[in-house]
């Protein structure tokens, strides 16, 4: 029994050396960074005075569609007060190219060249793709785009197409035309050979190369602005930042867990080890719940990161004073140990909930960069009482029953028995 009791700790303490070398590399290819360690850019849209709630929200909802086109990894989206929206994209480098796709309307209308009659509108619109015309006569028609109506769109595009090549017989009639404009600019002008009752059409011309038209499509896809945004700030976050945050973040944690750890050591010696490996497996689950939530690491991830690496000692303090006190009162270290765990447990409960009320309320109310750092907050609450109350009771129960702990000296009670004149 006493054997196994010891080869169980030995196991454990082997499983987490192995998972810090095979762990460490995994979480630093799979992490998100933010924009403030990456680089990045941010943009500031506002809408006009008297832009209702319902249309902010769609245009957030829009802006959302057009970056996810952009394949950024964790972007931020957020409102800003009644009439502004923040935009921060993660590893986009060409400002202009962002702005351009974010802050376009985007608004999508097929018009009748002989009456200006919108004939169907971006709403009405199922798909759009980008293709190539490998048998293009001009240099500027080899790239278009595809487009493919809904039931009501192809209906209205039908019936106006019908309509012009029985009015205007002549196949080149500059009125047998429906222009294709997007923000009332025209970006296309076929003229209509036939009757088109297949719901599907094309855009021609203009695109100098294949990602021109996908960007296009990728607008048409995502919808219409329902407002028109002005761009008020614009800010590029270079690439230096972030190898710089990350080194002197790197440096911080270590430094502080270096004294923590030596703190923990002297006041507690040899179950000050065992804090340590809490400690440990604390901060592994803790990067690993980020990196599987997919949360994105920025600089108030990585402070509210360490701030709770400092509050999960609490807990293992609470409990080693608690078994102190039990100790003294003359109770075997086994009795100790049992009732020391089951009366700091409240006290531990107790002083983690109201950080985890606090926490709560940060991601209820806030935005952005303050929900991360909440999130991170409470995610490692939750964890250190699990580390603090059940694998540190494991590790000891286990070394009780091993006989490595035989007596109180093991928390150094005599130590402190001859301080206190005892």
């Amino acid at each position: 029994m006493k054997r196994r009791g010891l080869a169980i700790v030995a196991a454990v303490v082997v499983l987490l050396a192995v998972a810090i070398v095979v762990l460490l590399p995994v979480y630093k290819s799979h992490a998100n960074l933010g924009l403030d360690l990456q680089g990045g850019v941010q943009i500031r849209l506002e809408a006009p005075k008297g832009t209702t709630d319902e249309e902010m929200q769609d245009a957030m909802g829009v802006i959302s569609n057009r970056v996810n086109g952009l394949g950024v990894t964790e972007p931020e989206i957020r409102r800003e007060g009644t009439n502004r929206i923040a935009v921060e994209l993660p590893g986009i480098a060409d400002t202009e190219k962002a702005i351009e796709l974010i802050g376009t309307t985007a608004k999508l209308e097929f018009v009748r060249a002989d009456t200006g009659e919108v004939v169907l509108n971006g709403s009405q619109l199922k798909n759009a793709s980008a293709i190539t015309n490998d048998k293009a006569i001009q240099a500027g028609d080899q790239f278009g785009v595809s487009l493919k109506f809904k039931k009501d769109g192809a209906d209205a595009f039908a019936k106006a197409t019908s309509d012009l090549v029985a009015k205007f017989p002549t196949g080149r009639d500059p009125q047998r035309v429906i222009r294709i404009e997007l923000d009332g600019q025209p970006i296309s002008s076929p003229f209509i050979q036939e009757p088109i009752t297949n719901g599907e059409a094309s855009i021609s011309g203009g695109f100098e190369s294949l990602n021109d038209a996908s960007n296009l499509a990728m607008l048409l896809n995502a919808g219409a602005l329902p407002v028109k945004l002005e761009v008020v700030e614009q800010n590029t976050v270079g690439a230096q930042l972030g190898p710089d945050a990350i080194q002197k973040s790197i440096k911080a944690a270590i430094i502080g867990s270096i004294l923590l750890a030596l703190l923990i050591l002297v006041l507690y010696v040899r179950p000050g080890v065992i804090a340590c490996l809490s400690l440990v497996l604390y901060a592994l689950l803790l990067a690993g719940t980020l990196i599987l939530i997919r949360s994105t690491i920025t600089l108030q991830v990585i402070a509210a990161f360490l701030l709770s690496v400092g509050m999960a000692v609490d807990a293992n303090v609470l409990i080693y004073e608690r078994i102190k006190e039990e100790l003294r009162q003359g109770k075997t270290v086994r009795v100790a140990t049992k009732a020391g765990f089951e009366k700091a447990f409240r006290t531990v409960i107790d002083s983690n909930v109201t950080t985890l009320i606090a926490g709560v309320v940060l991601i209820v109310l806030g935005t952005g960069e303050i929900r991360g750092f909440a999130i991170t907050l409470c995610i490692g609450i939750v964890i250190s009482l699990f580390t603090a109350i059940t694998f540190t009771r494991f590790i000891l129960n286990h070394l009780i029953s091993s006989g490595v702990v035989k007596g109180p000296e093991f928390y150094g009670i005599k130590r402190i028995a001859k301080e206190e004149g005892r």
